[in-house]
């Protein structure tokens, strides 16, 4: 099991380039890179900043790969 997450798919429903989503959340586009890409998970506490910014609820926007 791994935790993964759907920022590459809620970036195209944004219609937002890497650069241009990563400046919209805050953050900078290799950190953005890393999380798209699967190689790592932002932390419980961006993951919850995200859900407020993003109008999406936690489970939209990670979950449990089994």
């Amino acid at each position: 099991m791994a935790v993964k997450n759907r920022l590459k798919e809620i970036r195209h429903d944004h219609r937002m380039n890497q650069v241009e989503f990563a400046e919209h959340i805050g953050i900078n586009r290799t950190l953005y890179n890393r999380w798209e890409r699967q190689k790592t998970q932002p932390e419980l506490e961006t993951v919850l900043k995200l859900s407020k910014l993003l109008n999406k609820t936690v489970e939209e926007i990670v979950f449990l790969d089994e």
